[in-house]
């Protein structure tokens, strides 16, 4: 008898342990604000998909805390990586939007033990989830003289780019080098909406690196009127729907099997899609209820139905699938590492 009242006195207490934690992140968040820091402009697709979040995840979180989105572009996101590494308070009241290309350069870094270039440690960043996975692609308008990407190979594209560190500028690199294309760079543009509006202006005649669902939200009309082809796929395998469009995957055309290993592993960044994070040091239980309440928004029927009404996607990655896919990247041999960020420094065509 005593030893059955002992047993449901366990099971009791190992009951109340989880309920006991939910309650005590209900009771930080109660009456809190939490920041979501963008680290791109606003109107770019991690800002539409920041914002899209934040309409939607405060009611899926303990406590109910109200989520305001602020931008920090900079150094192809690296500038809002720094400060969530090292001013934001490690409490769970920051959330950073960061570029996935920002994510690879950082963790490249850090195998080749340079960390101190960017003033963080991307490896010790706890994922909290993704949006949805990103596939990226080059375009050019409709009356560039490239029609394809075999026509890269040996005709001259000039298209917008951002910075180093942005998949807008380390990606066509990476083509030039790993596939002999002819892509030339006019840099220095704050990001992709920027980018696109100079299309349309017919300053650069393409963009590469740039996300399909980006594409999708910023400007549905472009494909279906026909103002732009979609020439190669930046991706290892392929989206559907871009595949049914006939477009090749840019691996294809690598002149080595070497430069496609380091292809494979460039676009990997592509699986982080619109990756949420926060620093190291934030408790457990926070991390926890964040990375539930994260998969639970991107069910949430309310913000699917607005995702579709605006053009975004929405294929969601879990936090613990982030952090096991950066720990597949950390064991990536360093030949390659070295290789890879070889790749992506910009030579003139």
């Amino acid at each position: 008898m005593w030893r059955c009242l002992a047993c449901v006195g366990i099971i009791a207490a190992l009951a109340a342990g989880p309920a006991r934690a939910q309650e005590a992140v209900a009771q930080f968040y109660k009456g809190k604000q939490i920041t979501v820091l963008v680290g791109s402009s606003a109107g770019g697709g991690y800002d539409i998909y920041a914002r899209l979040l934040s309409r939607h995840m405060p009611k899926h979180i303990p406590g109910n805390p109200a989520i305001m989105v602020t931008n920090m572009a900079g150094a192809g996101s690296n500038a809002a990586a720094a400060h969530l590494f090292n001013v934001a308070p490690r409490d769970g009241t920051v959330i950073g939007a960061l570029q996935n290309s920002a994510v690879l350069d950082a963790l490249l870094d850090a195998l080749l033990g340079d960390t101190k270039r960017l003033r963080h440690d991307a490896t010790k960043f706890v994922h909290l989830g993704s949006a949805t996975i990103d596939h990226y692609v080059c375009i050019a308008r409709a009356d560039a003289p490239v029609k394809s990407f075999q026509d890269l190979l040996t005709h001259e594209l000039i298209i917008g780019a951002s910075h180093p560190g942005t998949s807008t500028r380390d990606f066509p690199a990476m083509l030039n080098n790993m596939t002999g294309s002819k892509i030339r760079l006019v840099s220095g543009y704050p990001g992709t909406r920027e980018i696109t509006l100079a299309i349309e202006k017919d300053e650069v005649k393409g963009l590469c690196g740039f996300s399909w669902s980006s594409l999708k939200a910023q400007r549905p009309n472009w494909i279906a009127s026909g103002f732009i082809r979609v020439l190669v796929q930046e991706h290892d395998k392929g989206h559907l729907d871009i595949n049914k469009m006939g477009v090749p995957l840019a691996v294809d055309f690598a002149t080595t099997p070497e430069n496609r290993r380091v292809m494979e592993l460039i676009y990997s960044s592509e699986t982080f899609g619109r990756p949420y994070m926060m620093a190291p040091g934030v408790p457990e239980e926070r991390i926890g209820a964040l990375r539930k309440a994260f998969m639970a928004t991107m069910r949430d029927q309310d913000l699917l139905a607005e995702a579709q009404r605006i053009g975004v996607v929405i294929d969601p990655i879990s936090g613990e699938e982030l952090q096991a896919l950066a720990e597949k990247i950390f064991a990536t041999p360093g030949a390659v590492v070295e290789r890879a960020k070889q790749a992506m420094e910009y030579k003139t065509p």
